[in-house]
Protein backbone atom coordinates (compact mmCIF):
# COMPACT_ATOMS: atom_id res chain seq x y z
CA UNK A 1 0.00 0.00 0.00
CA UNK A 2 1.32 3.43 -0.92
CA UNK A 3 2.69 5.55 1.94
CA UNK A 4 1.27 9.06 2.20
CA UNK A 5 -0.65 11.34 4.50
CA UNK A 6 -4.08 9.79 4.28
CA UNK A 7 -7.34 11.69 4.42
CA UNK A 8 -9.50 10.89 7.41
CA UNK A 9 -12.07 8.99 5.29
CA UNK A 10 -14.50 9.74 8.11
CA UNK A 11 -18.08 8.87 7.31
CA UNK A 12 -21.50 10.28 8.05
CA UNK A 13 -24.90 9.23 6.75
CA UNK A 14 -28.13 11.15 6.31
CA UNK A 15 -31.51 9.53 5.73
CA UNK A 16 -34.92 10.90 4.80
CA UNK A 17 -37.89 9.28 6.53
CA UNK A 18 -41.56 9.00 5.73
CA UNK A 19 -44.18 9.17 8.51
CA UNK A 20 -46.90 6.61 7.85
CA UNK A 21 -50.48 6.29 9.08
CA UNK A 22 -50.66 2.73 10.49
CA UNK A 23 -54.30 2.32 9.41
CA UNK A 24 -54.39 3.77 5.88
CA UNK A 25 -50.64 3.24 5.28
CA UNK A 26 -50.63 6.61 3.57
CA UNK A 27 -47.99 9.28 4.01
CA UNK A 28 -49.08 11.46 6.90
CA UNK A 29 -46.19 13.66 7.86
CA UNK A 30 -42.86 15.25 7.32
CA UNK A 31 -40.54 17.36 9.42
CA UNK A 32 -38.99 20.79 9.26
CA UNK A 33 -36.32 22.39 11.41
CA UNK A 34 -39.17 24.03 13.35
CA UNK A 35 -41.11 20.90 14.19
CA UNK A 36 -43.19 18.01 12.96
CA UNK A 37 -45.68 18.88 10.24
CA UNK A 38 -48.74 16.66 9.94
CA UNK A 39 -50.87 16.49 6.81
CA UNK A 40 -54.61 16.99 6.86
CA UNK A 41 -57.02 15.33 4.45
CA UNK A 42 -56.26 17.94 1.78
CA UNK A 43 -52.51 17.46 1.88
CA UNK A 44 -51.98 20.73 3.71
CA UNK A 45 -49.34 21.02 6.39
CA UNK A 46 -50.03 22.00 9.97
CA UNK A 47 -47.16 22.64 12.37
CA UNK A 48 -47.52 20.65 15.57
CA UNK A 49 -45.07 22.76 17.55
CA UNK A 50 -44.49 19.80 19.86
CA UNK A 51 -41.04 18.66 18.85
CA UNK A 52 -37.92 19.87 17.14
CA UNK A 53 -36.73 17.40 14.54
CA UNK A 54 -33.81 17.18 12.10
CA UNK A 55 -33.34 19.73 9.37
CA UNK A 56 -35.11 19.56 6.04
CA UNK A 57 -33.10 18.06 3.23
CA UNK A 58 -33.87 16.43 -0.08
CA UNK A 59 -32.44 17.93 -3.26
CA UNK A 60 -33.53 21.43 -2.41
CA UNK A 61 -34.71 21.84 1.12
CA UNK A 62 -37.96 20.06 0.32
CA UNK A 63 -39.76 18.93 3.47
CA UNK A 64 -38.54 15.38 3.87
CA UNK A 65 -37.32 14.77 7.42
CA UNK A 66 -33.58 14.25 7.42
CA UNK A 67 -31.60 12.72 10.24
CA UNK A 68 -27.84 12.70 9.96
CA UNK A 69 -25.18 10.99 12.02
CA UNK A 70 -22.31 13.04 13.39
CA UNK A 71 -18.97 12.61 11.65
CA UNK A 72 -17.88 9.06 12.49
CA UNK A 73 -14.41 7.54 12.49
CA UNK A 74 -15.67 4.39 10.73
CA UNK A 75 -18.80 2.60 9.62
CA UNK A 76 -19.05 0.69 12.92
CA UNK A 77 -19.59 3.95 14.78
CA UNK A 78 -21.94 5.11 12.02
CA UNK A 79 -24.07 2.01 12.61
CA UNK A 80 -24.52 2.85 16.29
CA UNK A 81 -25.37 6.46 15.50
CA UNK A 82 -27.82 5.49 12.78
CA UNK A 83 -29.54 2.99 15.06
CA UNK A 84 -29.90 5.67 17.69
CA UNK A 85 -31.33 8.15 15.20
CA UNK A 86 -33.83 5.66 13.80
CA UNK A 87 -34.98 4.89 17.33
CA UNK A 88 -35.44 8.59 18.02
CA UNK A 89 -37.36 9.06 14.78
CA UNK A 90 -39.55 6.05 15.58
CA UNK A 91 -40.26 7.50 19.03
CA UNK A 92 -41.08 10.88 17.49
CA UNK A 93 -43.46 9.31 14.97
CA UNK A 94 -45.11 7.15 17.63
CA UNK A 95 -45.85 10.25 19.72
CA UNK A 96 -48.17 11.26 16.87
CA UNK A 97 -49.59 7.77 16.29
CA UNK A 98 -47.43 7.19 13.21
CA UNK A 99 -44.81 4.76 11.92
CA UNK A 100 -41.54 5.52 10.14
CA UNK A 101 -40.52 4.15 6.77
CA UNK A 102 -37.38 4.49 4.68
CA UNK A 103 -37.76 4.07 0.92
CA UNK A 104 -37.10 6.12 -2.19
CA UNK A 105 -40.80 6.84 -2.74
CA UNK A 106 -44.16 5.99 -1.20
CA UNK A 107 -45.84 3.16 -3.14
CA UNK A 108 -49.21 4.87 -3.64
CA UNK A 109 -49.50 8.28 -1.99
CA UNK A 110 -51.02 11.08 -4.09
CA UNK A 111 -50.01 13.77 -1.64
CA UNK A 112 -49.11 17.10 -3.24
CA UNK A 113 -47.58 19.87 -1.19
CA UNK A 114 -50.07 22.72 -1.02
CA UNK A 115 -48.62 24.57 1.94
CA UNK A 116 -45.06 24.71 3.17
CA UNK A 117 -43.36 27.32 5.30
CA UNK A 118 -39.75 26.71 4.22
CA UNK A 119 -38.37 29.77 2.37
CA UNK A 120 -36.05 27.48 0.39
CA UNK A 121 -39.03 25.38 -0.72
CA UNK A 122 -41.05 28.47 -1.70
CA UNK A 123 -38.08 29.65 -3.78
CA UNK A 124 -37.88 26.23 -5.44
CA UNK A 125 -41.58 26.38 -6.38
CA UNK A 126 -41.08 29.82 -7.89
CA UNK A 127 -38.08 28.58 -9.87
CA UNK A 128 -39.37 25.23 -11.11
CA UNK A 129 -43.15 25.63 -10.89
CA UNK A 130 -45.06 22.32 -11.13
CA UNK A 131 -41.94 20.15 -11.26
CA UNK A 132 -41.16 20.67 -7.58
CA UNK A 133 -44.78 20.17 -6.54
CA UNK A 134 -44.66 16.55 -7.60
CA UNK A 135 -41.51 15.79 -5.62
CA UNK A 136 -42.16 13.02 -3.15
CA UNK A 137 -38.72 11.48 -3.11
CA UNK A 138 -36.53 10.33 -0.24
CA UNK A 139 -32.79 9.76 -0.33
CA UNK A 140 -29.77 8.55 1.58
CA UNK A 141 -26.62 10.69 1.51
CA UNK A 142 -23.12 9.55 2.42
CA UNK A 143 -20.31 11.97 3.35
CA UNK A 144 -16.70 10.79 3.20
CA UNK A 145 -14.03 13.05 4.67
CA UNK A 146 -11.25 14.22 2.32
CA UNK A 147 -9.31 17.00 3.97
CA UNK A 148 -7.62 18.23 0.77
CA UNK A 149 -10.26 20.01 -1.31
CA UNK A 150 -8.19 19.74 -4.50
CA UNK A 151 -7.96 15.99 -3.97
CA UNK A 152 -11.72 15.88 -3.37
CA UNK A 153 -12.31 17.34 -6.84
CA UNK A 154 -9.99 14.73 -8.41
CA UNK A 155 -11.80 11.90 -6.63
CA UNK A 156 -15.21 13.31 -7.56
CA UNK A 157 -14.20 13.38 -11.23
CA UNK A 158 -13.20 9.72 -11.15
CA UNK A 159 -16.04 8.46 -8.96
CA UNK A 160 -18.72 9.81 -11.30
CA UNK A 161 -18.15 6.70 -13.41
CA UNK A 162 -19.06 4.41 -10.50
CA UNK A 163 -22.25 6.18 -9.37
CA UNK A 164 -24.51 4.00 -11.57
CA UNK A 165 -22.89 0.92 -10.02
CA UNK A 166 -23.81 2.23 -6.56
CA UNK A 167 -27.37 3.04 -7.63
CA UNK A 168 -27.84 -0.54 -8.84
CA UNK A 169 -27.46 -1.57 -5.19
CA UNK A 170 -29.29 1.39 -3.62
CA UNK A 171 -32.61 1.61 -5.45
CA UNK A 172 -35.91 1.49 -3.55
CA UNK A 173 -38.57 3.35 -5.54
CA UNK A 174 -40.24 1.09 -8.11
CA UNK A 175 -43.77 2.43 -7.49
CA UNK A 176 -45.39 5.81 -7.99
CA UNK A 177 -48.99 6.72 -7.12
CA UNK A 178 -50.06 3.09 -6.98
CA UNK A 179 -48.44 2.00 -10.24
CA UNK A 180 -45.41 -0.12 -11.00
CA UNK A 181 -43.21 2.29 -12.96
CA UNK A 182 -41.09 -0.50 -14.43
CA UNK A 183 -38.07 1.30 -13.00
CA UNK A 184 -35.78 0.41 -10.12
CA UNK A 185 -35.44 4.04 -8.99
CA UNK A 186 -38.28 6.36 -9.92
CA UNK A 187 -36.88 8.81 -7.37
CA UNK A 188 -33.98 9.41 -9.75
CA UNK A 189 -36.41 10.38 -12.51
CA UNK A 190 -38.19 12.82 -10.21
CA UNK A 191 -34.99 14.50 -9.07
CA UNK A 192 -33.36 14.66 -12.49
CA UNK A 193 -36.20 16.91 -13.66
CA UNK A 194 -34.76 19.63 -11.43
CA UNK A 195 -31.83 21.87 -12.39
CA UNK A 196 -28.29 21.09 -11.24
CA UNK A 197 -28.98 17.41 -10.59
CA UNK A 198 -27.66 14.14 -11.98
CA UNK A 199 -24.10 13.41 -13.04
CA UNK A 200 -21.85 16.50 -12.92
CA UNK A 201 -19.23 17.46 -15.45
CA UNK A 202 -15.58 16.85 -14.64
CA UNK A 203 -13.69 19.87 -13.32
CA UNK A 204 -10.07 20.66 -14.16
CA UNK A 205 -9.30 21.80 -10.61
CA UNK A 206 -10.79 23.15 -7.40
CA UNK A 207 -10.53 26.68 -8.81
CA UNK A 208 -12.47 25.55 -11.88
CA UNK A 209 -15.26 24.25 -9.64
CA UNK A 210 -15.23 27.35 -7.43
CA UNK A 211 -15.41 29.51 -10.54
CA UNK A 212 -18.53 27.63 -11.63
CA UNK A 213 -20.13 28.14 -8.21
CA UNK A 214 -19.15 31.81 -8.18
CA UNK A 215 -20.77 32.33 -11.58
CA UNK A 216 -24.05 30.86 -10.34
CA UNK A 217 -23.92 33.01 -7.21
CA UNK A 218 -23.09 36.24 -9.06
CA UNK A 219 -25.88 35.67 -11.57
CA UNK A 220 -28.43 34.94 -8.81
CA UNK A 221 -28.94 31.44 -10.19
CA UNK A 222 -28.52 29.87 -6.74
CA UNK A 223 -28.77 31.29 -3.20
CA UNK A 224 -25.81 29.20 -1.95
CA UNK A 225 -23.73 26.16 -3.00
CA UNK A 226 -26.21 23.78 -1.34
CA UNK A 227 -28.56 24.48 -4.25
CA UNK A 228 -26.27 22.32 -6.40
CA UNK A 229 -27.83 18.87 -6.06
CA UNK A 230 -25.63 16.63 -8.18
CA UNK A 231 -25.35 12.90 -7.48
CA UNK A 232 -21.90 13.68 -6.08
CA UNK A 233 -20.56 17.01 -4.89
CA UNK A 234 -17.77 18.48 -2.78
CA UNK A 235 -19.09 19.59 0.54
CA UNK A 236 -18.07 21.24 3.77
CA UNK A 237 -19.12 19.16 6.74
CA UNK A 238 -18.93 22.28 8.88
CA UNK A 239 -21.62 23.81 6.69
CA UNK A 240 -23.65 20.63 6.65
CA UNK A 241 -23.41 19.86 10.35
CA UNK A 242 -24.15 23.35 11.64
CA UNK A 243 -27.90 22.91 11.26
CA UNK A 244 -30.33 21.45 13.78
CA UNK A 245 -30.57 17.68 13.92
CA UNK A 246 -31.64 14.99 16.33
CA UNK A 247 -29.00 13.61 18.69
CA UNK A 248 -30.06 11.99 21.97
CA UNK A 249 -33.39 13.79 21.86
CA UNK A 250 -35.18 16.66 20.21
CA UNK A 251 -32.40 19.15 20.95
CA UNK A 252 -30.19 20.12 18.03
CA UNK A 253 -26.46 19.34 18.14
CA UNK A 254 -24.05 22.21 18.58
CA UNK A 255 -21.25 22.73 16.10
CA UNK A 256 -17.82 21.48 17.13
CA UNK A 257 -14.33 21.97 15.69
CA UNK A 258 -14.30 18.32 14.61
CA UNK A 259 -17.10 19.14 12.16
CA UNK A 260 -14.89 21.54 10.20
CA UNK A 261 -13.64 19.33 7.38
CA UNK A 262 -14.06 18.91 3.66
CA UNK A 263 -15.91 15.91 2.32
CA UNK A 264 -17.42 14.34 -0.73
CA UNK A 265 -21.17 13.87 -0.55
CA UNK A 266 -22.66 11.02 -2.58
CA UNK A 267 -26.35 11.68 -3.17
CA UNK A 268 -27.33 9.10 -5.81
CA UNK A 269 -28.87 6.55 -3.39
CA UNK A 270 -32.55 6.04 -2.60
CA UNK A 271 -33.44 5.85 1.08
CA UNK A 272 -33.17 2.18 2.06
CA UNK A 273 -35.28 0.39 4.69
CA UNK A 274 -32.79 -2.33 5.73
CA UNK A 275 -30.09 -0.80 7.90
CA UNK A 276 -27.62 -3.51 6.86
CA UNK A 277 -28.13 -2.44 3.24
CA UNK A 278 -27.56 1.19 4.25
CA UNK A 279 -24.27 0.36 5.97
CA UNK A 280 -23.13 -1.90 3.12
CA UNK A 281 -23.67 0.79 0.50
CA UNK A 282 -22.11 3.48 2.70
CA UNK A 283 -19.07 1.29 3.40
CA UNK A 284 -18.64 0.49 -0.29
CA UNK A 285 -18.78 4.21 -1.08
CA UNK A 286 -16.19 4.95 1.60
CA UNK A 287 -13.94 2.13 0.36
CA UNK A 288 -14.25 3.30 -3.25
CA UNK A 289 -13.19 6.81 -2.26
CA UNK A 290 -10.18 5.40 -0.38
CA UNK A 291 -9.21 3.21 -3.35
CA UNK A 292 -9.37 6.17 -5.74
CA UNK A 293 -7.21 8.23 -3.37
CA UNK A 294 -4.66 5.40 -3.28
CA UNK A 295 -4.57 5.38 -7.08
CA UNK A 296 -3.99 9.11 -7.11
CA UNK A 297 -1.06 8.85 -4.69
CA UNK A 298 0.49 6.08 -6.76
CA UNK A 299 0.44 8.43 -9.75
CA UNK A 300 -2.09 6.15 -11.40
CA UNK A 301 -5.08 7.63 -13.19
CA UNK A 302 -8.64 6.44 -13.51
CA UNK A 303 -9.83 7.37 -16.97
CA UNK A 304 -12.39 10.18 -16.96
CA UNK A 305 -15.44 9.70 -19.15
CA UNK A 306 -17.81 12.29 -20.48
CA UNK A 307 -20.90 12.99 -18.39
CA UNK A 308 -23.18 11.99 -21.29
CA UNK A 309 -21.63 8.51 -21.42
CA UNK A 310 -21.95 8.03 -17.66
CA UNK A 311 -25.58 9.17 -17.95
CA UNK A 312 -26.22 6.21 -20.27
CA UNK A 313 -25.18 3.90 -17.46
CA UNK A 314 -27.21 5.84 -14.93
CA UNK A 315 -30.32 5.29 -17.04
CA UNK A 316 -29.63 1.56 -17.12
CA UNK A 317 -29.26 1.60 -13.34
CA UNK A 318 -32.52 3.55 -12.97
CA UNK A 319 -34.35 1.19 -15.31
CA UNK A 320 -32.99 -2.25 -14.43
CA UNK A 321 -31.02 -2.05 -11.19
CA UNK A 322 -29.22 -5.32 -10.48
CA UNK A 323 -31.14 -7.06 -13.26
CA UNK A 324 -29.42 -5.20 -16.09
CA UNK A 325 -26.13 -4.59 -17.81
CA UNK A 326 -23.95 -1.51 -17.62
CA UNK A 327 -21.61 -0.30 -20.35
CA UNK A 328 -17.93 -0.98 -19.75
CA UNK A 329 -16.48 1.92 -21.71
CA UNK A 330 -12.97 0.51 -21.47
CA UNK A 331 -13.92 -2.48 -23.64
CA UNK A 332 -16.96 -0.80 -25.19
CA UNK A 333 -19.31 -3.64 -24.28
CA UNK A 334 -22.29 -4.02 -22.00
CA UNK A 335 -21.58 -6.26 -19.03
CA UNK A 336 -23.88 -7.69 -16.34
CA UNK A 337 -23.86 -5.29 -13.41
CA UNK A 338 -23.12 -8.12 -10.99
CA UNK A 339 -19.85 -8.78 -12.86
CA UNK A 340 -18.90 -5.13 -12.59
CA UNK A 341 -19.75 -5.02 -8.89
CA UNK A 342 -17.62 -8.09 -8.23
CA UNK A 343 -14.79 -6.32 -10.04
CA UNK A 344 -15.28 -3.20 -7.89
CA UNK A 345 -15.28 -5.32 -4.73
CA UNK A 346 -11.95 -6.84 -5.78
CA UNK A 347 -10.47 -3.40 -6.39
CA UNK A 348 -11.44 -2.03 -2.97
CA UNK A 349 -10.50 -5.18 -1.04
CA UNK A 350 -7.03 -3.91 0.01
CA UNK A 351 -8.48 -0.90 1.88
CA UNK A 352 -11.23 -2.69 3.83
CA UNK A 353 -9.24 -3.61 6.93
CA UNK A 354 -7.71 -0.15 7.13
CA UNK A 355 -11.23 1.33 7.11
CA UNK A 356 -12.63 -1.35 9.45
CA UNK A 357 -15.51 -2.05 7.07
CA UNK A 358 -14.89 -5.55 5.74
CA UNK A 359 -18.00 -7.02 7.41
CA UNK A 360 -20.25 -4.26 6.07
CA UNK A 361 -18.92 -4.46 2.52
CA UNK A 362 -19.38 -8.25 2.57
CA UNK A 363 -23.13 -7.60 2.83
CA UNK A 364 -23.01 -6.30 -0.75
CA UNK A 365 -22.85 -9.96 -1.81
CA UNK A 366 -26.10 -10.56 0.08
CA UNK A 367 -27.79 -7.68 -1.74
CA UNK A 368 -26.64 -9.05 -5.10
CA UNK A 369 -27.90 -12.56 -4.28
CA UNK A 370 -31.18 -11.43 -2.69
CA UNK A 371 -31.94 -8.45 -4.87
CA UNK A 372 -32.10 -4.73 -4.13
CA UNK A 373 -35.01 -3.17 -2.25
CA UNK A 374 -36.95 -2.43 -5.44
CA UNK A 375 -36.90 -6.15 -6.31
CA UNK A 376 -38.03 -7.09 -2.81
CA UNK A 377 -40.88 -4.59 -3.01
CA UNK A 378 -42.02 -5.97 -6.36
CA UNK A 379 -42.02 -9.49 -4.96
CA UNK A 380 -44.30 -8.39 -2.09
CA UNK A 381 -46.46 -6.49 -4.60
CA UNK A 382 -46.94 -9.57 -6.78
CA UNK A 383 -47.49 -11.98 -3.90
CA UNK A 384 -50.10 -9.69 -2.32
CA UNK A 385 -52.12 -9.25 -5.51
CA UNK A 386 -50.64 -5.81 -6.23
CA UNK A 387 -51.53 -4.43 -2.81
CA UNK A 388 -49.64 -1.20 -2.07
CA UNK A 389 -50.52 -1.44 1.61
CA UNK A 390 -48.69 -4.75 1.83
CA UNK A 391 -45.61 -3.07 0.36
CA UNK A 392 -45.83 -0.30 2.96
CA UNK A 393 -46.15 -2.87 5.75
CA UNK A 394 -43.08 -4.64 4.42
CA UNK A 395 -41.06 -1.42 4.25
CA UNK A 396 -42.14 -0.25 7.73
CA UNK A 397 -41.20 -3.66 9.14
CA UNK A 398 -37.78 -3.55 7.48
CA UNK A 399 -37.16 0.00 8.71
CA UNK A 400 -38.06 -0.81 12.31
CA UNK A 401 -37.08 -4.47 12.67
CA UNK A 402 -33.50 -3.90 13.84
CA UNK A 403 -34.38 -1.16 16.35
Amino acid sequence: MAEYSQPSFSISIEEEYQFIDPDSRDLRGFATAQGLTLLDAHGQGKESGEQTVPRTGGPSGTPAPVAGTPICRDVKQARQELLRIRREMRKLAASHGLKIMAAGAHPFSYWEREQEESPRYRALIEDTQFIARRLLAFGMYVHVGIDDRNLAIDVMNAMRYLLPHILCLANASPFWQGLDTGLASYRSVLLDALPRTGIPNAFRSLSDYLGYVDTLLRTNSIPDPEAIWWDIRPHSQQQDRSRPRTETGPNSRSKSPAAEQAALEIRVCDALPDIDDVLAVAALIQATVAWLVDLRHRNMSFRLYDRTLIAENKWRAVRYGLQGNLLDFGIEQDVPIRNLLHELLERVEPVLDRLNCREEVAHVHTIMQRGASSEQQRQVWRQSGEDGKAVVDFLVSQTEQSL
